[in-house]
């Protein structure tokens, strides 16, 4: 009931703006379906000496996923090929006699740190084998720049940018606009470190909070700048003092002065550059192919058969009881144990890319996968950008659990969020609420009165009992005792190079190598996996979601569109409240 009714709150509030943007969007996505269906049912292009072209912009999922219509609202339709299929093309590529090398076109990505990560390593593996990658952008985005410092060429436009500026980590709180449209916040939490529930109530970061950030943010920084200065040749302390000087404002000759670029060159002289590396002249067509295609071309290369493998199975997102997107325990729970059944799974490697949820659905999908190891398969985890909180709680039953250097992890804490409308529905609505009762806390949790003493008390001692028995899980999963367990947890969040020295991780590593590690381990070759869930078209999948109705009966003028926008964002994550959250708190790091 709470969460219905404030997600019909906040819906209502959103009606006027959001019943717009939905037509356009839906036609949008027709257009788009046609578009896609004309291109995929047409044949594959083929190849010859030519480069796989990688093209980094916009959202790139970790892998291709259904779309929220509030996801929908807030970042637009992206058709970026996923990063799953990118690194799995460009891994491809390295045998591929007829891939010569490949241009990086960088053009502005959305992609975290320990994600690009992967798509390095994968870059790495390419180059090893003695092809060549070249790099270009008219203006390099620092994410894209850390990518693309591992070409051997990196240009950038003559008259174009660099933005090399160290990282930083911003969190929107919501205090004052709550305060705004009468709505409070009740909080029951453990742990100091736990700053998720921070936004709903205060305007500015904790200490505790400020100081796990400032030491997780210098620990991957540093990762991050010996991993640029490495390839760029240069002193990390020369990086970071371009760092500190707004590098995007210098003269472009200035990046390769400073060694932060090879030379500075127009688009088409860089096309020039790699028709000389595959012998062809100037008004020779340019042989490439980008990842989506290439796979699609060389299909039949990738193992799909019947017979014994390994799972991979892919859970990302917010972790929810039921839902349409993130990780649905309801959905995923099933597939588990469908996993666990079937006699050709040999084992699993579930790839966890979350910040948390729900703390019930955590528990039950905790134990899916407690009872696939007691059918002695393997279980590894590969954890993302972030393994936190209820994402750990997911992983820490693992038998060897591998994350990136810039994984987000640990966050072990639970909290409790019970909003108080009565000052948007009383107080500024005009409604009121009179209950009748045969218990003193039959009508208990309600949002339009806030919570005695005695209901807050209870709300503590089921938050602390939710913390029990996660850090009773963790220390289970890892032999670690669980006093110890809770000196690590509180909700601190942890980088994963300091999450191997306290026992929460296991090996810095990426998916690939986690899934080369247990085909090993099960006497099968390293291509023998399959991914899992099955996806289903993603188009449909989003006009589906596009059925909603909402409405409009609520006063908008003391609403700026910017408050809207940061109602809704907020709007996305109450959506999955439950009583129990085990949730790391949502950060731009940038």
């Amino acid at each position: 009931m709470l969460k219905r009714f404030f997600i019909s709150m906040l819906g209502t509030m959103a009606g006027l703006w959001l019943s717009l943007f939905f037509l356009v969007i839906i036609g949008c996505v027709s257009v788009g379906i046609l578009a896609t269906k004309a291109i995929f049912s047409s044949s594959a292009p083929s190849y010859k000496n030519a480069i796989l072209h990688i093209t980094l912009q916009g959202e790139i999922p970790e892998r291709a996923e259904e779309v929220s219509p509030t996801d929908l609202l807030l970042n637009g339709v992206s058709d970026a090929t996923s990063l799953a299929d990118m690194i799995a093309a460009v891994r491809m590529a390295a045998d591929d006699k007829e891939i010569k090398g490949i241009f990086l076109e960088c053009q502005g990505s959305s992609l975290g740190i320990a994600s690009r990560q992967e798509l390095i390593e994968a870059l790495n593996t390419f180059k090893a084998t003695g092809k060549w990658i070249y790099a270009y952008a008219n203006n390099y985005t620092q994410g894209d720049y850390y990518v693309a410092t591992v070409a051997d060429r990196l240009y950038v436009n003559p008259v174009g940018m660099i933005d090399v500026h160290g990282l930083a980590s911003t969190v929107t709180f919501y205090k004052d606009l709550l305060d705004k449209i009468g709505v409070q916040v009740q909080v029951v939490k453990v742990g100091a470190y736990k700053s998720a529930v921070e936004p709903y109530i205060s305007t500015k970061m904790s200490e505790p909070a400020r100081e796990q950030t400032t030491i997780f943010l210098n620990q991957i920084w540093e990762n991050m700048t010996d991993q640029m200065a490495d390839n760029l040749g240069i002193s990390p302390i020369y990086l970071n003092q371009y760092a500190d000087s707004i590098t995007f404002t210098w003269n472009p000759q200035r990046y390769v002065d400073c060694n932060l670029a090879y030379s500075l060159q127009y688009a088409n002289e860089v096309e020039n550059k790699m028709r000389e590396k595959l012998g062809l002249a100037k008004d020779d067509d340019l042989p490439s192919v980008t990842p989506a295609e290439y796979l699609d071309i060389n299909s039949s290369k990738i193992w799909n058969g019947t017979g014994d493998h390994i799972a991979v199975l892919y859970a990302v997102g917010s972790i929810t009881d039921d839902g349409t997107s993130g990780i649905v325990a309801s959905d995923l729970v099933p597939e588990i144990l469908r996993l666990a059944k079937d006699e050709n799974v040999a084992g699993m490697v579930l790839r966890v890319n979350s910040p948390g949820g729900s703390a019930f659905a955590s528990e039950q999908i905790w134990k899916a996968l407690e009872d696939f190891k007691t059918t002695g398969k393997k279980l590894y985890v590969s954890m993302g950008d972030y393994a936190a909180s209820g994402g750990y709680y997911i992983s820490c039953g693992a038998d060897k659990i591998y994350a990136d250097p810039a994984t987000l992890t640990g966050s072990i804490g639970i909290f409790g969020l019970i909003p108080n409308a009565k000052g948007l529905l009383t107080d500024k609505l005009g409604l009121h609420f009179e209950t009748i009762a045969t218990n003193k806390d039959s009508n208990f949790p309600a949002i339009v009165e806030p919570m005695t003493e005695t209901q807050y008390a209870a709300m503590q001692s089921f938050v602390e009992r939710g913390y029990d028995l996660f850090t009773s899980r963790v220390a289970e999963g890892r032999s670690i005792p669980q006093d110890s367990v809770k000196a690590i947890g509180g909700g601190r969040v942890w980088d994963a190079m300091t999450a191997i020295k306290i026992g929460l991780v296991d090996k810095i590593g990426s998916l690939h190598q986690a899934v080369k590690d247990l085909t090993k381990e099960c006497g099968l070759d390293e291509d023998e996996f399959i991914c899992y869930p099955k996806m289903e078209d993603k188009w449909l999948a989003m006009l589906k979601k596009l059925g909603i109705k909402l409405d409009t009966n609520i006063d908008m003028e003391a609403i700026s569109p910017e408050e809207l926008k940061q109602v809704l964002r907020m709007a996305r994550e109450i959506e999955t409240w439950d009583p129990l959250q085990a949730r790391m708190e949502q950060m731009v790091i940038e």
